[in-house]
């Protein structure tokens, strides 16, 4: 969750300075992904949409309608991603990401096309500060927590559509898009009274892939990790655990379908498997996905494996 690059080992003094700095400025303004690919693409009609999230910054998205279906699937997509996903094939982001493996393409409007097939209403949008959307809070990163009023405008965008009156409606939130949610649970529970269920790929907290992120770069945490969360800090305001949704996850009241790369270089199993553990209800599911250690693998695998999920979206949202 950085714009910096992951550099070699062996860094000196000056060049550990300049990873920092460079990594702190990336919560504090951010480098766009643009809207790279359309629904088109794939043959699907859609709309070009536009609503308030719930603090009143304007939100860029597409809705792509399935004729005669009573169920709606918004997709919130992940940190550096656009509604379209990654083109990280490309520069500056195979630079930034290549050194991680996760060099490659992520184009979401598969997942889309899946979706609209199946008989589901997509509302696929950017975030704030992300995508075409509007810029907000400075255009500082908050990792979800700021993001979560983009997560309550979409729930209120869908519920004001006539042509959503009465639908089911599901979440497909990925990464930050997960995080968010669940910050999102936490601050107006009654806003998911209505909720089916959540496709959660992905969630991580911050802390976490920074220090994944440093031990890959060869920086030793003991004197960097405090120095980077101060760094970070002054852009955004926030402690990093303050950015975790291992707590907010307390929050979570409908069922949940969580996936992720168990060895994913950019986070730890342990972190996906507390957020789990948090998660209060029953009806919940931990899927992991074997033999890669690219993270971009798991926001891929819903186009290449849709199978589970969509049984459990279809199971939730009958």
């Amino acid at each position: 969750m950085t714009d910096s690059i992951v550099t070699s080992p062996q860094m000196s003094p000056e060049q550990i300075e300049g990873f920092l700095s460079q990594f702190a400025e990336g919560w504090g303004s951010t480098l766009r992904s643009p809207v790279w690919h359309s629904p088109a693409e794939a043959g699907l009609e859609f709309e070009e949409v536009t609503f308030p999230s719930r603090d009143g910054v304007p939100l860029e998205g597409w809705f792509i309608p399935s004729p005669g279906s009573d169920k709606v699937v918004i997709a919130n997509h992940p940190l550096w991603f656009s509604r379209s996903g990654l083109p990280a094939h490309l520069e500056p982001w195979k630079s930034i990401w290549g050194p991680t493996g996760n060099d490659v393409e992520v184009d979401f409007v598969p997942d889309y096309k899946i979706l609209h097939d199946a008989g589901y209403h997509v509302l696929a949008y950017d975030l704030r500060n992300l995508g075409t959307s509007g810029a907000a809070n400075g255009g500082v990163i908050t990792a979800g927590v700021y993001e979560a009023r983009d997560v309550l405008g979409s729930l209120a965008y869908v519920r004001g559509r006539e042509d959503l009156k009465g639908a089911s409606i599901g979440l497909f939130s990925r990464c930050m898009g997960a995080n968010a949610t669940m910050f999102a649970m936490r601050t107006d529970p009654a806003a998911f009274r209505d909720v089916r269920c959540l496709l959660a790929p992905q969630p991580l907290s911050p802390r976490i892939t920074i220090e994944q992120t440093l031990s890959l770069a060869g920086i030793p945490l003991a004197g960097h990790i405090d120095d980077l969360e101060q760094r970070i800090r002054r852009h955004n305001s926030l402690y990093l655990d303050d950015m975790s949704p291992v707590e907010p996850a307390r929050s979570v009241t409908v069922p949940t379908f969580l996936y992720q790369v168990r060895d994913d270089v950019l986070t730890r199993p342990s972190d996906v498997q507390a957020i789990f553990d948090n998660i209060p209800v029953a009806d919940k599911r931990l899927f992991w996905i074997e033999g890669s250690t690219r993270r971009w693998d798991g926001y891929r695998y819903f186009a290449q494996n849709p199978g589970p999920m969509l049984d459990w979206l279809a199971e939730h949202m009958a």
